[in-house]
């Protein structure tokens, strides 16, 4: 692995039990609290959170390897990878994962392929990507 980059942590799954833990105090202070609802409350909420947080990883993540480059749910091999400096990002170019844009946070990085066509991939610390990509990419 030469780079990488999670899609999500998994702290946001402490969202639902401290929800729960909040709600059942307020309640415990304010009159009679019921300990196995906000179990459930907490219960669902931390299952919603395991929802979102996998997809985010699975989406949101990138990895380059000497052999491929993940972005997102799209990989691409490096054998195609024609050009990665000095490249514009013509509009309209595909976006690398499947989305419309770059997610959120993420700088995008123009990749030229050996077919002429140019890709957007992106990364939260592109010059980190960019330097990865240098070490595989002999063009």
């Amino acid at each position: 692995m030469l780079y990488r980059e999670s899609g999500s942590s998994w702290w946001p799954l402490l969202w639902g039990p401290a929800f729960a833990v909040f709600g059942y105090l307020v309640e415990l202070v304010t009159g009679p609290a019921s300990a196995a609802l906000w179990t459930i409350v907490g219960l669902v909420l931390t299952l919603c959170a395991v929802v979102w947080v996998n997809l985010r990883v699975k989406t949101g993540s990138v990895e380059l390897t000497a052999e491929d480059a993940r972005f997102g749910r799209e990989k691409l091999p490096v054998a195609m990878i024609e050009a990665f400096t000095d490249v514009g990002a013509p509009t309209g170019a595909k976006v690398l994962g499947g989305g419309w844009s770059v997610p959120k946070g993420t700088t995008a990085v123009p990749l030229r392929l050996v077919d002429g066509t140019v890709v957007l991939g992106w990364a939260r610390d592109p010059e980190a990507l960019l330097a990865a990509l240098r070490r595989v990419v002999r063009r």
